[in-house]
């Protein structure tokens, strides 16, 4: 394991100095609009052509200029219209910049309204909940909903991509759980419904994996439809189980076929849902057993145990951990 961080690390100290090294020979005009970066480059030119008038005292080689005013003043010409140039342009995408900056603010204020900041009480059992968007805003989505009839329902979703397209796919997953979910119990026909209305409504290349869990808080038993999820974990005395696929990810095939799982989740046992930010950045070989040893700890600290094994260094995607705990009676 210490060689594992150690090898990251390293990796993590090239990349950096990789990336100074490709910003200092230019590349900061890559993310310009092209036309942009032709006039910025073109002001970058005459001053270095000003400059190299200046040292060999010719505008055009091998013409040599006498010396005097006249030569000199090309050169500040040239100089200065390059320099003007260069100001312009990079003024201008760094009010671009600035005004992306401020709209991600505003887009991870607005997302953080949408999730659960504090999660309702369930009688009997004790919900804990951990984000962590790996930029400003994340492609994950969770949910706890209160259902009819004693039944509440999980629902963690993760959108392909990252950044803002992700999160605004994820906003529209949400919104479509929430008001399906009150008219709709069933988790198959929750993905059903959402699956076509993602293949309509979304791009081709956009997709997202996701599960829904129903939990009857009287009896424990849990059903589950996974998208093309990781598995959920139901840990209960010591042994644990998956809860795999039951059908492929939401927004690929419209006529997708979802089926659903059924667990048992007794009193001290555990439910646990993430994304897959959480194994790939655990740092571990066996990222899983990991997993099951943190279910297994006996302290009450399970979601600081699971909290932990994210490494910084591995981490490079959001992660959401959902943590159901059933209480003992």
């Amino acid at each position: 394991m210490q060689f594992r961080d150690l090898m990251a690390r390293l990796s993590t100290t090239i990349k950096s100095f990789q990336g100074m090294f490709q910003y200092s020979v230019g590349t900061w005009t890559r993310e310009m609009p092209q036309s942009k970066r032709v006039i910025t480059w073109v002001g970058y030119l005459l001053q270095g052509y000003a400059i190299w008038c200046l040292l060999s005292r010719s505008l055009v080689w091998p013409f040599i200029w006498p010396h005097g005013i006249l030569l000199y003043g090309f050169v500040c010409l040239f100089y200065v219209i390059g320099w003007w140039l260069m100001n312009a342009m990079l003024t201008s995408e760094f009010v671009r910049k600035t005004q992306l900056e401020a709209d991600q603010i505003a887009a991870r204020q607005i997302q953080h309204t949408l999730q659960p900041g504090k999660l309702d009480e369930l009688h009997g059992y004790t919900v804990e909940m951990f984000y962590k968007p790996f930029r400003e805003v994340g492609g994950d989505y969770f949910d706890v909903i209160e259902l009819a009839g004693k039944h509440t329902l999980f629902a963690v979703a993760d959108v392909s991509g990252k950044g803002m397209p992700a999160a605004l796919l994820a906003a529209n997953i949400q919104a479509l759980v929430r008001s399906i979910a009150n008219l709709e119990t069933d988790p198959q026909a929750l993905a059903r419904q959402i699956n076509r209305h993602l293949c309509r409504y979304t791009p081709s290349d956009r997709f997202a994996t996701a599960v829904f869990i129903v939990l009857s808080r009287e009896t424990g038993e849990l059903t589950c439809v996974n998208a093309g999820h990781n598995a959920p974990i139901v840990f209960s005395s010591g042994s644990a189980w998956a809860l795999e696929a039951t059908g492929m990810p939401l927004g690929l095939f419209p006529d997708a076929a979802y089926e659903a799982l059924t667990a048992f989740l007794s009193p001290g046992g555990a439910l646990l849902v993430f994304t897959d930010g959480l194994p790939d950045s655990i740092s571990a070989e066996n990222p899983e057993e990991c997993l099951y040893t943190a279910l297994d700890d006996t302290s009450g600290n399970t979601m600081q145990h699971l909290e932990s094994l994210v490494n910084p260094h591995f981490n490079e995607d959001d992660v959401t951990i959902l943590l159901v705990k059933r209480d003992v009676l």
